[in-house]
């Protein structure tokens, strides 16, 4: 266990460090430069550029990033004046995590849920309703589906608040927008994997024996089943928790993507670069955690990749 979980994290720190690299080079060669929209003299422009390192070679550049980055400093915002990248992510981080935990446990829940209700009740109406769902949370853009509910739920209806992030009641719905899709996912692959394990023959013996079908349902096809689930929760926790921008724009929350969308159209390398890179590295933390929990789950995992 110890040596798939080494390879796994040498994998992780590999990973982190190629996508690092590729992204501090794509920054550089975005059209435009950080201070052509400020109304700088040459002299000023100057030394802006050797106060942020412009002057130097590509390579030195690179070089200090990513001594700065070893030592957890993500550098200085090129547009927001004395603020560094990361009083800027913690800021606006918990309102960007607080909706993607919020969208993540709306999402696992239900889809697991749905899938069950759906494989265990499978060609009748119920059923149809949960494929609909899927279908419909795997077709609808998470921006069409938020201006649906603002439309419906908050202007229509009046029952919850269309923007803002005040209390309780403004997060149900950018969190069921952000959880939608994910929700249909989950449902799918549920559903699909609950009717795969149903034919074994270990679950035909159990119900020759007498087995109750909630002791079956619970103990071998549940837990069975939702193996394949488990394979992309790394990617769908860090979707969910990232894939906010859309969603906070729509219902006007704090959090990263406000920031995240003026750095891009303000050329701001630092701050574009700063936040890719905490994203991404979220991103392969959620994947190495998922991935040493699926080695204890299932140990031929652990085997198969000695």
């Amino acid at each position: 266990m110890a040596k798939y979980i080494l390879k796994r994290v040498v994998a992780a720190i590999l990973t982190v460090w190629v996508l690092i690299t590729i992204v501090f080079f794509l920054v550089r060669l975005m059209p435009g430069e950080p201070f052509t929209s400020a109304k700088l003299t040459p002299e000023v422009k100057a030394n802006m550029e050797a106060y942020y390192g412009f002057d130097k070679p590509m390579i030195v550049q690179y070089g200090t990033y990513m001594a700065n980055l070893l030592q957890g400093d993500f550098g200085y915002s090129m547009k927001y004046t004395n603020r560094t990248v990361n009083d800027l992510i913690g800021e606006t981080f918990p309102y960007s995590a607080d909706l993607g935990i919020r969208a993540l446990v709306m999402a696992v829940s239900i889809g697991l849920i749905l899938g069950i209700i759906s494989a265990r009740n499978r060609g009748k109406k119920i059923d149809f309703f949960c494929v609909i769902v899927a279908v419909l949370g795997t077709s609808i853009p998470d921006f069409i589906m938020g201006a649906v509910l603002q439309y419906f739920f908050g202007i229509k209806w009046g029952l919850f608040p269309v923007a803002r992030y005040e209390g309780i009641e403004y997060t149900i719905l950018p969190a069921f927008a952000l959880a939608f899709y994910t929700l249909a996912s989950v449902s799918r692959i549920m559903r699909a994997s609950m009717l795969e394990v149903t034919s074994q023959d270990y679950i035909k013996t159990a119900r020759s024996k007498g087995v109750s079908e909630l002791r079956i349902t619970c103990k071998h096809q549940i837990r069975n089943a939702i193996m394949p689930v488990m394979t992309v929760m790394g990617p769908t926790v860090a979707s969910v928790l990232t894939g906010t921008f859309v969603i906070e724009s729509i219902f006007a929350i704090p959090g990263m993507g406000r920031h995240y969308v003026q750095s891009v159209s303000n050329n701001d390398y630092s701050m574009v670069l700063g936040m890719t890179v905490f994203y991404g590295i979220f991103l392969v933390f959620c994947n190495l955690i998922v991935d040493i929990l699926y080695g204890v789950a299932d140990p031929r995992v652990r085997i198969g990749k000695k």
